[in-house]
């Protein structure tokens, strides 16, 4: 019953468009200073990593294991998708344009910070993210998703009825 009033009701729309410009804005904030400043993510790997070893270990050692071979020393390309990835969920959801695809990526970093020791708001954002996820179009609604995603369906259903798919 709350899935479909989050789903389908305007009132809900409007509420999950407060909570998508607060979680939009939390994102553009972080990101834009990665990216007009620069952003280096060797330090956080390296913290993160460290944690994952000790008496008490807040990183589980399969994450610390995948920061150490393949996150660290690829840490030019972490720290370039960080910056950016955190800048575009953040304008996505502010706009609403491919809001369920922003609020995707964008819980999917929070975890990532979360399972390297980083609490913050990474928590806060995980929750309100999820009511993102569960309401879908609605979410978007108040947004670019009125127009853009109409728009996606009309084209990739026409494409399929008249048999103009792409085949391997």
């Amino acid at each position: 019953m709350f899935v479909k009033w989050l789903r389908e009701n305007k009132i809900a729309s409007w509420l999950l468009t407060i909570i998508r410009l607060y979680v939009g804005y939390s994102w553009v904030n972080a990101g834009f200073h990665k990216v007009a400043d620069g952003f280096d993510a060797s330090g956080f790997l390296q913290g993160a990593i460290a944690k994952a070893s000790g008496e008490s270990p807040t990183v589980q050692a399969w994450w610390g294991s995948f920061l150490e071979g393949i996150a660290l020393p690829n840490a030019g390309l972490f720290s370039f998708l960080v910056a950016w990835g955190e800048l575009l969920v953040g304008l996505g959801l502010i706009l609403g344009c491919f809001t369920t695809a922003a609020a995707f990526f964008g819980i999917t970093m929070n975890f990532a910070f979360l399972f390297s020791g980083t609490v913050s708001t990474n928590a806060q954002l995980v929750l309100l993210t999820v009511f993102i996820l569960v309401a879908g179009f609605n979410a978007g609604k108040i947004g670019l998703d009125r127009f853009v995603i109409p728009f996606i369906r009309k084209h990739t259903t026409e494409k399929i009825k008249t048999g103009n798919t792409i085949r391997n």
